[in-house]
């Protein structure tokens, strides 16, 4: 089921943000007129959009629909072709990963652990239509915290090592991964990316394992979580995403997917009210999502959904969803700093943030490595790394503080907003 675009309030947008507008509203149905500034766009106005549409996510989603619509002729010859063939290298490179991810599934059954997958694959099909149309760079999956020696080993045993322990998240990698741009994202690629997400021991009735489905998928049946889970799950992680500095808009297209396949299962929207209502971060979370998705491509969700997420949001939130939601949605990477508008209000509603507001503005740590050095590295590519690095490093201080600026002077200007608004 789709719902129609209903949202026809004004908003400031740019030149280039109404454009991106016009794509995101391509997956409404019917298309509203404001897709209509697309037609008969100059390829020369389509690079820049083609930058966002790779770094949103949104490339091969857009694409399929507009194939879907019979609408192809709404992109210029050189554009369609660059995002045929950016399918076609997808599909490859997607291939690719299924059978690194059924390997896996295959030893983990072997060794008789428990475990589910996470995101990725398991969101297909209510989420994801085609997963070869969707951007994935790992596979995740979710294991009891004492079966994480046991599971280490059978990812070596296929060549991986562990990179990153994080928290409870175990990072692992295999292969030599090239050089990270726009151009190679679709394309095959020898580096393989796996985590490992650790349940601990102490969940009883409460663990997400203990209520997994069976999901046949290319041949084989993978544990996933149960479809109440796994929709919170993934409301969660782009409510998480959307309280950071850059999201991709296709986590927006696939949540709404989820909750339009589930429209009518009124017993699927009771059991998740049951399960998530006590839960301040579930509620809010999801609150924000729906109302954001909501004001950006017009209602969509059940009132089985809204009546207890979107609707009893405290003001202040809504009027951050209201006057930077859009900028939120359409944002160029590497996103902005107006989240830590959201964040202060968040925290006047009862939800601690993970950094202090300092540490968000001004890290106090150096960017992480972009590139790991090589065995017998020679000394011309030991240059050409630390080169690569010290343009990171700089990139990423000019963001915090351009953006750190722009995040001052909004809040001030947020506050006279808001008081304005109490009297």
């Amino acid at each position: 089921m789709q719902r129609s675009h209903t949202n026809t309030k004004n908003y400031s947008l740019s030149r280039v943000q109404q454009l991106r507008e016009a794509i995101l509203l391509t997956f409404c149905d019917p298309m509203p007129a404001e897709c209509e500034r697309l037609q008969k766009l100059p390829s020369r106005r389509w690079q820049p959009l083609l930058t966002w549409l790779d770094t949103s996510g949104l490339a091969l989603y857009f694409l399929d629909r507009v194939t879907q619509l019979g609408r192809c002729e709404m992109l210029p010859p050189a554009v369609l072709a660059r995002l045929q063939q950016n399918l076609v290298d997808s599909t490859e490179r997607t291939s690719s990963m299924i059978a690194e991810s059924t390997a896996i599934h295959l030893s983990l059954q072997k060794a008789g652990l428990s475990y589910a997958v996470l995101k990725g694959f398991s969101l297909w099909p209510v989420s994801v239509p085609k997963p070869e149309l969707r951007s994935q760079l790992d596979l995740d999956f979710l294991i009891p915290a004492g079966s994480a020696p046991e599971a280490r080993r059978i990812l070596e045993a296929r060549g991986f090592r562990l990179k990153a322990i994080c928290g409870r998240s175990w990072e692992f990698k295999a292969g030599t991964p090239g050089r990270a741009s726009l151009k190679n994202l679709y394309k095959p690629t020898l580096h393989r990316s796996v985590e490992l997400h650790l349940e601990t021991n102490d969940r009883g009735s409460d663990s997400l394992l203990v209520r997994t489905e069976k999901l046949c998928f290319h041949g084989v049946y993978m544990p996933v979580l149960h479809p109440v889970d796994l929709f919170l799950g993934q409301g969660l992680h782009l409510y998480k995403h959307v309280c950071g500095e850059f999201w991709r808009a296709a986590h927006l297209i696939e949540f709404r997917r989820h909750v339009l396949t589930r429209y009518h299962d009124t017993a699927f929207w009771q059991e998740l009210r049951t399960l998530a209502e006590g839960n301040l971060r579930a509620t809010v979370g999801l609150g924000v999502i729906t109302l954001l998705i909501s004001r950006t491509m017009g209602d969509f969700a059940p009132e089985e959904l809204t009546c207890w997420t979107s609707d009893p949001l405290p003001i202040r939130i809504r009027l951050w969803v209201e006057r930077y939601g859009h900028q939120s949605v359409f944002a160029s990477h590497p996103g902005s700093k107006l989240y830590l508008v959201l964040q202060r209000e968040l925290e006047r509603a009862g939800l601690s943030a993970k950094r202090s507001l300092s540490h968000a503005l001004l890290p106090t740590r150096l960017p992480p490595a972009i590139a790991q050095a090589s065995a017998n590295e020679s000394l011309s590519a030991r240059l050409v790394r630390y080169r690569r690095q010290a343009d990171f490093t700089l990139f990423r201080l000019r963001f915090h503080l351009v953006e750190g600026l722009r995040y001052l002077w909004e809040s001030n200007r947020w506050r006279q907003y808001v008081n304005a608004r109490d009297r």
